[in-house]
């Protein structure tokens, strides 16, 4: 039985009774830091960047003034959200659909994987809510007129940060021209940059601006125990093997998410572990719509309990179960390390999040380190016992990655990029030959940071003699090969920053030691099929 007391501070903030009770069937009572820094400024009428740790509340913090709004005002289209990723998409949608509920709201999903002809259709239907992502979208303003942006009242920018990237901006161009000026622009994310703040491509409006963050300073929640494991970096996968045995002791039936960096890598690791017995779904890129709506619905409903994914599903996706998060391989940048983490340890629930890192990660790790805020502890494995299983694991994985068909693989990206294309108007090999060109120089502009990046941290820890030694050096190097440079300039800081962090002064003993025991065993390996082979010739 809904009690009136229980949406008090809903109530304060401008909410509505009936958008209350239907908070109330889905158990929420109160507020979250973000719903109370923002719903009623939206109300209002203001434009809004919204900054919150993950599984905090963010899209009720939206969701709410918009049906409150549209509920005095109902036509469609009255509400654009932007996303980056179909699975973010699809959850905002389920979202909308249970909150607007008494209002037989309609709402729209426009995302690619599916027929673009059906949703042209629902398009023309003026839903009341259009959930999309920029590129089919994009493609369906260029390719049809069959429905009008003109109207919207609202704008939602979802994982803000994210939509402001290179890769989105044409996309963005090509929607914000068709829409409404007169709107309010609504960007929420965990991690607000100040490309969003100061983005020319979406000018907010100055006077009637609210900046919301959340003001403890921690980016990721206090319930998340957030640990490391070392290892070798040709032994990530054997340690990541240990490491989900390990905690599958204690929780077999656990939720845990594996996050890997690219659609191959996420792809091998996913049949290497199905063929050691460890059952797992992935989910990357390269997988049609239907595929990846599977996989998730397998994981949400636990008939798997392990999901091998890219940073696709680092964003927003809300699966309150999961228990365990882990890298196999750190993310480039912070901020992906904190969406990442972010799947577990939401709404209150308490989480670990452990990631695999090697001698050749202390820059990184450090880097995320100071962005949280917070030095992650070691989740101890048992280098023997990892040892053991080097020589399976090694296997599986060159078996699998021999069954691998990397020419599919390449032709899903190669047709996808074409028929964008095609959509645009645009010929697909003159558009090849700039995208070739444009990722040349974006290699090498980020090699140069890089550089720079480890010329500033050398100086920082070596003392001014030497520090104008290495300088010449690296100079004259820099000339020869960018890419060695790098690669030794790296090694030679995350070698000074172990010996630094009491935390990783042994670490080189120990991956030597690794090392030996692996070799021995390899060597004892052959040794016996041989004898084995030599016993059959006998007979």
């Amino acid at each position: 039985m809904f009690q009136e007391n229980e949406g008090k501070e809903f109530a304060e903030l401008g909410v509505k009774p009936w958008l209350i009770k239907q908070l109330a069937t889905l158990g929420i009572k109160a507020p979250t830091p973000i719903q109370k820094g923002c719903i009623s400024k939206i109300l209002e009428g203001h434009d809004c960047i919204g900054a919150a740790k993950t599984g905090s509340g963010k899209t009720f913090a939206f969701a709410l003034p918009i049906l409150q709004r549209l509920a005095e005002d109902p036509f469609g289209i009255f509400a654009l959200i932007l996303t980056p990723t179909h699975e973010l998409a699809y959850q905002i949608a389920d979202q909308f659909q249970i909150l607007g509920q008494p209002l037989k709201l309609r709402v729209c999903i426009v995302t690619g994987g599916s027929d673009q002809l059906e949703e042209s259709l629902k398009l023309a239907k003026r839903p009341h809510i259009v959930v999309a992502m920029p590129g089919r979208l994009a493609d369906h303003i260029t390719g049809c007129d069959t429905f009008s942006l003109r109207k919207i009242k609202y704008l939602v920018l979802d994982e803000a940060d994210r939509l402001f990237s290179e890769s989105f901006e044409e996309d963005l161009k090509t929607i914000f021209s068709v829409l409404s000026p007169n709107r309010q622009n609504l960007l929420f994310s965990a991690t607000i940059t100040d490309d969003v703040k100061e983005s020319k491509l979406l000018p907010l409006n100055k006077d009637q601006l609210l900046t919301w963050s959340e003001s403890d300073g921690q980016v990721t929640v206090s319930t998340l125990d957030q640990r490391y494991v070392v290892c070798p970096a040709y032994a990530r996968d054997v340690y990541l093997v240990q490491t989900l045995r390990k905690y599958r002791e204690g929780k077999p039936s656990s939720h845990v998410i594996v996050f890997t960096d690219t659609k191959k890598e996420c792809q091998i690791l996913s049949m290497m572990l199905n063929a050691i017995g460890m059952d797992n779904v992935c989910l990357h890129g390269f997988m049609r719509q239907r595929e990846r709506v599977a996989a998730l619905t397998q994981f949400r409903s636990n008939l798997k309990c392990t999901l091998i994914a890219t940073n696709v599903a680092a964003r927003g996706l809300d699966i309150p179960t999961v228990d365990l998060v882990v890298n196999h391989k750190l993310p480039l940048e912070a901020k992906e390390y904190i969406h990442r983490v972010g799947r577990t340890a939401r709404a209150g629930r308490s989480g670990l999040a452990i990631s695999l890192i090697t001698p050749y990660d202390i820059l990184r790790l450090g880097e995320i380190e100071e962005r949280i805020n917070t030095k992650l502890t070691e989740y101890k494995i048992d280098d023997e016992e990892a040892v053991k299983v080097f020589t399976t694991v090694s296997v599986t994985r060159r078996e699998q990655e021999a069954q691998l068909d990397n020419e599919e693989f390449e032709l899903r990206k190669r047709n996808y990029r074409h028929k964008r294309w095609i959509l645009a108007g645009v010929d697909p090999d003159e558009m090849e030959h700039g995208l070739e060109e444009m990722r040349r120089k974006r290699i090498k502009a980020a090699k140069k940071a890089k550089l720079a990046k480890i010329k500033e941290i050398q100086a920082q820890i070596k003392d001014e003699g030497a520090k104008q030694n290495e300088s010449d050096r690296l100079q004259q190097s820099e000339i020869e090969d960018i890419d060695k440079t790098i690669k030794d300039g790296l090694k030679r800081v995350n070698k000074t920053l172990m010996k630094k962090d009491d935390r990783f002064k042994n670490v080189i003993g120990k991956i030597n030691k690794i090392k030996r025991k692996a070799e021995n065993i390899k060597q004892k390996t052959g040794a016996e099929k041989t004898s084995k082979k030599k016993k059959k010739v006998v007979k």
